[in-house]
């Protein structure tokens, strides 16, 4: 089928230790899924229901790549998180089979404009703006789980060197499996699909000349910055 003008390249991610590259067809998110981070963002510190929100496919920055620093904001906020890759889907998934359509793990950060989204939240309006913009979503190599799962990993991100934030993926509100059934109940899974689970305390502003580092302990890091003008 002719097109009208040349379609754009499949955003992807490397696979640790294999040359395959995971093809990405959505960016889930889930929002205050630990209880510390909920009460420093003025929520209160319960599991209640899980708060969605979702990414562009092409907003991943991966490979070592820098990110563009986003225009529109003066208050960009680094968010990490243990991020879940899925070779399978589906509606509807039973908690108890979830786990068995993740291929693999890796840890990435959610990028936010927090201004905008402070903004947007005072006026009842959507995040997308605040959350679903350029190069907002880095991400290391996905780590194939092989039958393992982080359990009580810690995730980290430092700044320039600075610890900002740290806590055990054990601390999240909904774990895994229970995202990945919350998810297929609202949409249909597919292999290819993204999870970014959440973030811990310790969010902070970034400047364009600012290097970040995070790691999901014995699994995976990512190192990133900013491209300049």
């Amino acid at each position: 089928m002719p097109y009208l003008f040349p379609p754009p390249a499949i955003p992807s991610v490397p696979i640790a230790g294999r040359a395959e590259r995971f093809a990405v067809h959505r960016v889930y998110c889930i929002g205050r899924n630990y209880a510390e981070h909920a009460k420093e963002m003025g929520a209160a510190p319960e599991k209640g229901t899980p708060v969605f929100f979702m990414k562009p496919a092409d907003a991943v920055v991966s490979d070592g790549r820098d990110a563009r620093f986003p225009q529109a904001t003066s208050n960009l906020h680094h968010e990490v998180e243990l991020v879940v890759a899925l070779a399978s889907g589906g509606r509807d998934i039973a908690v108890d089979d979830a786990l068995a359509h993740v291929y693999g793990y890796s840890v990435g950060v959610d990028l936010t404009r927090r201004d905008l989204q402070a903004a947007a939240k005072a006026k009842g309006n959507p995040w997308d703006v605040a959350k679903g913009f350029d190069d907002s979503a880095p991400i290391a190599a996905i780590v194939p789980s092989d039958g393992r799962h982080p359990q009580a990993e810690r995730i980290e991100l430092r700044v320039n060197g600075v610890q900002r934030q740290s806590a055990s993926v054990a601390d999240m509100l909904w774990p895994v499996a229970e995202i990945i059934h919350e998810l297929s109940r609202l949409y249909e899974l597919k292999a290819g699909d993204l999870i970014y689970t959440g973030t811990p305390a310790g969010v902070g502003q970034l400047q364009p000349d600012d290097r970040v580092h995070c790691s999901l302990e014995s699994w995976c890091a990512l190192e990133f910055g900013f491209l300049r003008g």
